[in-house]
């Protein structure tokens, strides 16, 4: 069976294999309604290993970010759209990417070479170690933080629902609500995990860049994203594959634990809703797209 992927968004959920993905999304009525696109054919380096990491993660961006307008114009009231037309969340994408990029980026960087200043470590693995220990404490405390909104945890919910489903049809069990809640909402290839990976991997890779200063590590950091990007999708990719290996299964962990904290169980209207969503991938016509 073709890998399936997903994203929860808001009350609903995106399902997608390698050609077409679907949303459903519950509206304030409690009708579930449908989309399907089509997804453009890679272009030819970007199918191979390593490069089609890259790609991979343009294009899950694009696809959700898609996904996320669809849902806030369905899934919200009126009185709170003010931020799904095309100028208003352009606006929002463009200060959430650059709130991300300081507070993931910059600011463990900054932490880490202002202690390297005082003379106790040097540039190297051990720089590059409490540099990406900080990223992860940072990553697991803006998880803490935002999880105690209600909306967020039901946006969990829905991730959980998402990973329970997948679970279900890599099972080859039918898409039942029965079959679906009996299953894990903790899943190798999530988007956490990937995470987790990023972090790991950029611990290696920043430990051969040359030089030193706040700027120059900054701008490597940047340069070198697409690059760690491919090395972590092919490790997620294998931990998906050979996930009973006890290497991938130990590098694995990280991520699942992460998990733990951006999934949750979700009530039967809310599997219902990723179930609907992974049938109307399944029944996606080849070639077709009927757009939104």
């Amino acid at each position: 069976m073709e890998t399936i992927g997903g994203q929860a968004v808001i009350e609903g959920v995106m399902m997608r294999d390698g050609h077409h993905y679907a949303i459903a999304v519950r509206t304030p009525g409690q009708k579930i309604i449908t989309s399907t696109a089509r997804i453009p054919g890679r272009p030819g380096l970007f199918k191979l290993p390593f490069f089609r990491g890259m790609y991979a993660l343009v294009e899950t961006l694009i696809i959700g970010i898609t996904a996320l307008r669809y849902a806030a114009r369905h899934a919200l009231p009126e009185e709170e759209q003010e931020h799904t037309s095309p100028f208003g969340f352009a606006v929002t994408l463009i200060i959430s990417f650059a709130a991300a990029l300081a507070i993931f980026k910059l600011i463990p960087l900054g932490i880490t070479s202002l202690v390297a200043a005082t003379g106790i470590l040097t540039q190297g693995v051990l720089f590059n170690l409490i540099e990406g220990m900080l990223k992860g404490g940072i990553f697991v405390l803006y998880i803490a933080m935002i999880s105690l909104s209600r909306d967020v945890q039901r946006l969990f919910q829905y991730h959980g629902a998402e990973h329970m489903s997948i679970h279900c049809a890599e099972a080859g069990k039918a898409l039942s609500e029965k079959n679906i809640s009996g299953y894990s909402p903790i899943h190798p290839r999530c988007g956490t995990s990937f995470i987790a990976y990023v972090i790991l991997v950029s611990i290696i890779v920043y430990s051969f860049i040359p030089g030193s200063g706040f700027w120059k590590l900054s701008a490597w950091r940047i340069l070198l994203l697409p690059a760690i990007a491919g090395i972590s999708y092919e490790l997620l990719k294998l931990s998906g594959k050979h996930r009973h290996t006890l290497v991938l299964r130990a590098l694995a962990l990280p991520g699942m634990w992460i998990q733990r904290m951006t999934t949750a169980a979700p009530d039967r209207k809310q599997i219902q809703v990723a179930a609907t969503a992974l049938r109307t991938l399944r029944n996606a016509p080849l070639g077709k797209s009927s757009g939104y």
